[in-house]
Order: C-alpha cells, then sequence, then structure tokens
C-alpha cells in the first residue's frame, strides 16, 4: 500500500527546492506554465483556433484547474497563509487562474494567461543562482537611492511636453490635427521619444523647427535614467568592495577605487594614495 507524503513534507515538496522530490515539483510546474502559455498564444492565431479551437479550449481549463488546485494547495501548506496570498507571488498564481474563469463572463480574458509567464521567475529559487539574486537585489537597489533623481526627471519631461505641446497646439491649430491640448501633449511625447507614429505632423515652418527641438531634446534625455541609475549601481558595488576589502586603497581626487594594496600613486589622475582608506 502506498503511503502519502505528511502535510509537513508536501509543504516542504511545495515551498522548497533542496531534494529531488521539490526540485521535480517546480520543474513541472515550470514546463505545465510553458506549455499553457503557448497554448493560450496558440489559441490568438485564427487558422490554428479554428483547426483546433476546441482542443485548445480544454487543455487551457485542464491547466487553469491544475493551477488552481495548486494555488489552494499552496495556502493549505502555508504557515503564513495570508502572507503568501498578498505576496508578490501569491497575487501572479491568483492572476494566472483568473482569467480563465472571468471568460465564462467576459469575451477574450482568457488571453489575459498570459501574466503566468511571470511565475518562470520561480526559475531563480529552484537552480539557486545566488550571483544572479545578488544582481537583482543590487539593481533594486539602485532603483531605490534613484528615487528622488528619476522622479525630478520624469516631472522635467512632464513639464517640457506640457509646454512644447501648448506651444504647437497654438502654432498648428485644428487644422494640422493639434486638436486639443492633450492631443498636443501625445504628439510632444511621441516626438520626444522619437518613436514618431507620423499620425499627427506639423505643417508650418515655425512647427517643424518647434518639432526639431523637440527631437533633439528627446535624443539628449534619452540617456539620463541610464546615467542615473547606472552611477547608484556604481556606488553600490563600490561600497561592497570596500566592505569586502577594508584596506583598498581609494583616490582622495577622484575616488577611483580597487588599487592594488602596494600601489603608491592613483593609477587615473597620478594623486599619492593614502595607506589607509579614508
Amino acid at each position: 500500500m502506498i503511503s502519502l507524503p505528511s502535510k509537513k513534507r508536501l509543504a516542504h515538496i511545495v515551498y522548497e527546492s533542496d531534494d529531488r522530490a521539490s526540485k521535480a515539483f517546480d520543474l513541472v510546474l515550470l514546463v505545465l506554465i510553458l506549455l499553457s502559455v503557448v497554448i493560450v498564444i496558440l489559441d490568438s492565431v485564427q487558422d490554428i483556433r479554428e483547426n483546433y479551437g476546441s482542443i485548445l479550449y480544454w487543455l487551457e481549463w485542464a491547466f487553469t484547474i491544475i493551477f488552481t488546485i495548486e494555488y489552494f494547495l499552496r495556502i493549505w501548506l502555508g504557515n503564513n497563509k495570508t502572507g503568501y496570498v498578498f505576496s508578490f507571488y501569491g497575487i501572479v498564481d491568483l492572476l494566472a487562474i483568473l482569467p480563465t474563469y472571468l471568460s465564462l463572463f467576459l469575451l477574450q480574458t482568457q488571453y489575459l494567461t498570459v501574466i503566468r509567464a511571470l511565475r518562470f521567475l520561480r526559475i531563480l529559487r529552484i537552480l539557486k543562482l545566488p550571483e544572479y539574486i545578488k544582481e537583482a537585489s543590487r539593481l533594486t537597489e539602485a532603483l531605490k537611492h534613484s528615487k528622488a533623481k528619476i522622479q525630478i526627471f520624469v516631472g522635467s519631461v512632464l513639464t517640457i511636453v506640457l509646454v512644447m505641446g501648448s506651444v504647437m497646439y497654438i502654432i498648428e491649430g485644428p487644422e494640422s490635427g493639434f486638436t486639443s491640448i492633450p492631443r498636443s501633449m501625445y504628439w510632444a511625447i511621441v516626438t520626444l521619444t522619437t518613436v514618431g507614429y507620423g499620425d499627427i505632423a506639423p505643417t508650418t515652418d515655425l512647427g517643424q523647427f518647434m518639432a526639431s527641438i523637440i527631437m533633439l531634446i528627446g535624443y539628449a534625455i534619452i540617456a539620463v535614467p541610464t546615467g542615473i541609475v547606472t552611477s547608484e549601481l556604481v556606488s553600490a558595488r563600490n561600497a561592497e568592495e570596500i566592505k569586502a576589502h577594508p584596506n583598498i586603497k581609494t583616490c582622495k581626487a577622484c575616488n577611483l577605487q580597487s588599487h592594488s594594496l602596494d600601489a603608491v600613486f592613483c593609477r587615473r589622475c597620478g594623486t599619492r594614495l593614502s595607506p589607509k582608506q579614508e
């Protein structure tokens, strides 16, 4: 007679990935997620839907039932049930099954099940990739530290969009497609980001001159967010290096780090290095 695993053992299999059974559970789950996403994508192709629509329909319901059982199993096995339900993975797991049930009342909502692709983030836990997790944490910290600068940047961009949109509304007017300030702001955003859909375009010489200025401003500001986050990433890495190597030499003039312990002068600016970390 086959004995069923205990609740504690089931919880370990579902929530952990440090033995063969738990890793097998997670890998099977990932395969099912992949197949379910592929089915949703195939169902959006008209020819495939016309020929195999019923098969895809029942397969999608089969996957949804499996994921529903898994979702409630995680709630039942979890020590902190509320914590799981309102956690990132808990919300994603719920959103992964809701669209199929909503499709019984609202058409086309089943295609929202592609959100299941977010569950592939579990692979970081399954494969135990500490270096990637560390890099992800470092990036998250950099974004947090860049929050104020990015807010100022976004505010400046929105101000430029508002001003330039209003100016183009005055210059071009409804006859050129600039029927309102919000629509002119939409054009300013499209132009500033150098997307250029072409659905609205200035026709006057002054309008085209202003458009050229916005394009140049767009090229100038695209690199700003990247520079802000990159600067924070470099600072975070330098701080980790200093913590890991407390005797590392840092140039007081240009702040360049990672000099060898026997270095006397900075390799960038030539300033004499202090023997101790400042």
